[in-house]
């Protein structure tokens, strides 16, 4: 793809503005060892499955939905050790100046999002945050980039998705928008390379040579 300008950004939350693996890891033993019981809990392959709903991360790992509950509470106990990305505030004050319109697109519920991004001081420098609850159909689907564009007042054809896994870009591209892939988190570079994004961004500044006015000084 020629090299294009965007007034919307569409973000995934978690491995894209805020590091919460470790949070995550946590959360998820817990949840395992309330409901499931001993043994190791699989949390690499629920990894796998980052940006989907947590419902459906546990149908599709055969493991009991009763693992939601304990799993949202002990993440909202843990919530003060999410920390942001190195720049990710200063990129979402440039986008703001530079009058980008901003949004989250997440596998979270919007409730959750939105505490977790108040938390860190994030939730003020974007514009919208819709989470998988808020829509028919979560990601791969397009519907929730489809509806954070809504909300924006926003059409695909002047959007970028930008996120740290496959299903991101799935979602983007169903959508229309352009996509681009957030190498700066945990996430295996090589399945997200082989989705084809149509930008790979190695550090959250990178972003800003996709929008007007972005790298001006």
């Amino acid at each position: 793809m020629a090299q294009r300008e965007f007034a919307t950004v569409v973000f995934d939350l978690d491995g894209v503005l805020i590091d919460s693996f470790a949070v995550m890891r946590q959360a998820f033993a817990l949840a395992y060892r309330e409901a499931v019981g001993e043994g190791e809990p699989p949390f690499e392959e629920y990894r796998t499955h980052q940006g989907r709903y947590f419902p459906d991360i546990m149908r599709l790992m055969g493991l009991p939905p009763q693992m939601e509950q304990p799993f949202v509470e002990a993440s909202h106990r843990l919530i003060a050790e999410v920390e942001v990305y190195p720049d990710v505030p200063l990129l979402l004050k440039r986008l703001r100046e530079c009058d980008i319109r901003t949004g989250i697109a997440t596998g979270k519920s919007g409730t959750r999002a939105r505490t977790v991004l108040e938390v860190v001081g994030l939730l003020p420098l974007l514009d919208t945050v819709v989470g998988s609850d808020e829509v028919a159909r979560p990601k791969p689907a397009p519907d929730i980039v489809r509806e954070a564009l809504r909300r924006l007042g926003a059409g695909p054809e002047d959007a970028v998705m930008v996120g740290d896994a496959t299903i991101d870009i799935q979602s983007g591209r169903a959508a229309g928008t352009a996509t681009a892939a957030a190498l700066w988190g945990e996430t295996a570079p090589d399945p997200l390379r082989a989705e084809r994004p149509d930008f790979v961004l190695d550090r959250p500044a990178d972003l800003l040579a996709l929008v007007p006015g972005g790298t001006a000084r």
